[in-house]
């Protein structure tokens, strides 16, 4: 049916023995580009469903433990397709963007063909990398939640 008005962000994790890596993603439309995984919602989907389907289209992973996250930021529709912001109506301006968590037990990624590479970096290396700042927001937020320290 079509795409729906609100897109999801996956921050996916893997814990190690004292420290936490994140895993980031290069665009392959936008070089140097690194973001967190990220789609829009498909017809009757909520947003868990969402981000679980991305996930696994993204990154190939069909096992993690996912958890919402209070970030969220809005997105400007003029990033998408003259169609798509029609099908969402003329006064459709922005779009909520929610943010997820996925802890992994393993770094192995099946890369999609929307992204050119991947990294699994520290907190500070996906700060320096990450292009946007609703990732960042997010990041912030997981890491503080997963290390208990307000950076």
């Amino acid at each position: 049916m079509g795409r729906l008005p609100y897109q999801v962000l996956v921050l996916l994790y893997l814990r190690e023995e004292s420290s936490v890596k994140y895993c980031v993603f290069e665009r392959k439309d936008l070089q140097s580009c690194f973001q967190f995984i990220a789609g829009g919602g498909e017809y009757g989907e909520k947003p868990m469903q969402t981000a679980i389907r991305e996930v696994r289209e993204e990154s190939g992973i069909s096992r993690a433990e996912f958890r919402q996250l209070t970030s969220m930021c809005y997105i400007p529709t003029n990033i998408f397709s003259e169609g798509q912001r029609k099908a969402w109506g003329t006064d459709t301006f922005v779009i909520p963007e929610y943010s997820f968590s996925a802890e992994v037990k393993s770094e192995y990624i099946e890369l999609s063909e929307e992204h050119a590479e991947y990294k699994w970096v520290t907190y500070d290396e996906a700060l320096g990398l990450l292009k946007w700042d609703g990732n960042k927001t997010a990041l912030y937020e997981l890491n503080c939640t997963l290390t208990g320290e307000v950076t």
